[in-house]
C-alpha cells in the first residue's frame, strides 16, 4: 500500500512550489537564500575555487512551480497544444522487465516501514511531475545518502537493471561531478554530494500492473514507467557542471558522445541543408533549453531540417545521434524505442543554434512525434566563472556546463498515454 495519495489543488502550493516560484521570479539569489546558501559561506581551500553556495541551475523553468501542471492536467509536449493520436499502443515487446521488477521489489523490501511510506506513491500521483534538476530543490522519497550501505546497493542494482552500462556510468559520473562541484565551490555540503539523490516508487512493482520509479537530484532526473514488458524512460534529464574534472583521483568526462554525435550530423550536411538547420533568427545564449523541468505541457513547433530531406548516410548519422540518448536505456528496451523512432524518421527535425567548432558552446534539438532531444551548452553558474559573478542566461556558454533532456511527445512522458489506454481497455 502506498503511503501517499494524489495532491489536490488546495495542498499543491508546498515549500517546493514556493521555492521554484522564487527561482522563476527572483532568480538564483532567491533560491540561495531559501536553501541556506549565501556568498558568506565557507569556501574551499583551493585558490581557484568559485564563491561558495551558488545554486547549480539557471533561473527560470527549473521545476513544477514554473507551470503548476498536475497529473490530471498533463498533456505532454506538442507542437500546437493538440496531441497527435494513435502514436502509442499497449502491446507486448518481447523484452523482459523481470530484472527491474525484482530489483524494485528488493529495494522496497530493504527499506524500513517509514522509509517505504515516504517512498511509495500512487501510480497517477502528481509526484511524477514534481522533479527538478536544481541541487537545493525540496524532494520527496528516500535519499541515497541517508541509506545504509546495503540499501544503497539495492538502489544501485535497480538503476543497473533499468539502465544500460553506459547509462549507469553516465548517471554515476554525474553524481561524482556533483560532489566535485561541492568541494570546488565550498558550498552545498548536503546537496552537492554523491548522496543527495532520491528514489520514489509509483504504484507497486509488478510484472503485469502499471508502476514506475523516479530517481532524481542535481543534474539527474530519470522517470521510468513500466507496463508489462513495455518501458517509457522519459522525461530523462542529464547534465553536469563541470563536464570534465578529476574527482578522488578519477578523471571523469561526460557528454563527449552527445557533443561529438551532434557535430558529426551537422558536418555531414550540405551548405544548403545547414542553412535550414542553423537558425538565423535565434541566437545561442546562456540558456536555450525549452523542455526542462516544469515544461510538461510545452508547445514547441517543429524547426529545422526533416529526415525526409536527408540522404541514407545522413539518416544513419541522425539515428546514431538518437542512439546516444536512447542507449541509456537497457539494451532490449532501447531497441524497441529505436524502432519507434525509425518509423517517424521522415518527420524528425534537426535544429541547431550557435557555432560548430569542436569546442563551441552550441544547442541542438531532435524533434519528432515520438521523441524530443535537447542538448544545451550553458553558461557557468559555479565552475570556472572568471569574474566571480554568476553566469546564468546572460553569461557566456561553455561546454563545461551541459544540460540534456529526452522526452516522449504527444502525451506519453511518464507513460501517461499507455496508462490511460491500459485503464480504458483492461479495467
Amino acid at each position: 500500500m502506498h503511503g501517499h495519495t494524489p495532491r489536490t489543488p488546495e495542498v499543491e502550493r508546498t515549500r517546493r512550489w514556493f521555492m521554484n516560484r522564487a527561482l522563476l521570479l527572483g532568480g538564483a539569489a532567491a533560491v540561495a537564500a531559501m536553501t541556506g546558501c549565501s556568498s558568506g559561506s565557507s569556501t574551499s581551500s583551493s585558490p581557484t575555487a568559485a564563491p561558495s553556495g551558488r545554486p547549480s541551475g539557471p533561473p527560470g523553468g527549473m521545476g513544477p512551480g514554473a507551470s503548476e501542471v498536475t497529473y490530471a492536467d498533463f498533456v505532454g509536449v506538442t507542437t500546437d497544444g493538440k496531441i497527435v493520436e494513435d502514436l502509442y499502443a499497449v502491446h507486448s515487446t518481447g523484452v523482459s522487465t523481470a530484472a527491474v521488477v525484482k530489483a524494485a521489489q528488493a529495494l522496497l523490501a530493504g527499506l524500513s516501514a517509514q522509509q517505504r511510506q515516504d517512498t511509495v506513491f500512487d501510480v497517477r500521483d502528481d509526484e511524477w511531475l514534481a522533479w527538478s534538476n536544481v541541487d537545493g530543490y525540496d524532494r520527496k522519497g528516500v535519499r541515497m545518502g541517508d541509506l545504509t550501505t546495503g540499501q544503497r546497493e539495492l538502489g544501485h542494482t535497480l538503476l543497473g537493471a533499468a539502465l544500460s552500462a553506459e547509462g549507469l556510468t553516465q548517471t554515476r559520473n554525474i553524481m561524482k561531478l556533483n560532489a566535485f562541484l561541492g568541494d570546488y565551490s565550498g558550498g552545498g555540503r548536503e546537496t552537492l554530494t554523491e548522496g543527495h539523490y532520491f528514489f520514489t516508487v509509483m504504484g507497486t512493482p509488478s510484472a503485469t500492473k502499471p508502476w514506475g520509479f523516479q530517481y532524481e537530484g542535481h543534474h539527474v532526473a530519470i522517470n521510468y514507467f513500466v507496463l508489462g514488458d513495455q518501458v517509457v524512460m522519459t522525461p530523462t534529464f542529464m547534465g553536469s557542471e563541470p563536464t570534465s574534472a578529476t574527482y578522488r583521483g578519477e578523471q571523469i568526462t561526460t557528454f563527449a558522445k552527445e557533443t561529438q554525435a551532434g557535430l558529426a550530423l551537422l558536418r555531414a550536411l550540405t551548405d544548403a541543408q545547414r542553412a535550414k538547420v542553423i537558425s538565423t533568427t535565434e541566437k545561442k545564449s546562456g540558456v536555450n533549453m525549452k523542455a526542462g523541468a516544469g515544461a510538461d505541457n510545452l508547445k514547441l513547433p517543429y524547426q529545422g531540417l526533416p529526415g525526409s530531406e536527408l540522404t541514407a548516410g545522413q539518416r544513419q548519422k541522425l539515428l546514431d545521434l538518437v542512439r546516444v540518448y536512447v542507449g541509456h536505456l537497457a539494451a532490449g528496451h532501447a531497441e524497441v524505442k529505436m524502432k519507434e523512432v525509425e518509423r517517424h524518421l521522415d518527420e524528425t527535425r534537426f535544429f541547431w543554434l550557435g557555432e560548430s567548432a569542436d569546442d563551441s558552446a552550441f544547442y541542438y534539438r531532435v524533434h519528432s512525434p515520438v521523441l524530443l532531444i535537447e542538448y544545451d551548452a550553458q553558461s557557468p553558474l559555479a565552475y570556472g566563472t572568471k569574474s566571480g559573478g554568476m553566469g546564468g542566461p546572460g553569461g557566456e556558454p561553455t561546454q563545461q556546463h551541459i544540460h540534456t533532456i529526452v522526452r516522449t511527445p504527444n502525451g506519453n512522458d511518464y507513460g501517461v498515454d499507455l496508462l490511460k489506454l491500459h485503464l480504458d481497455n483492461d479495467h
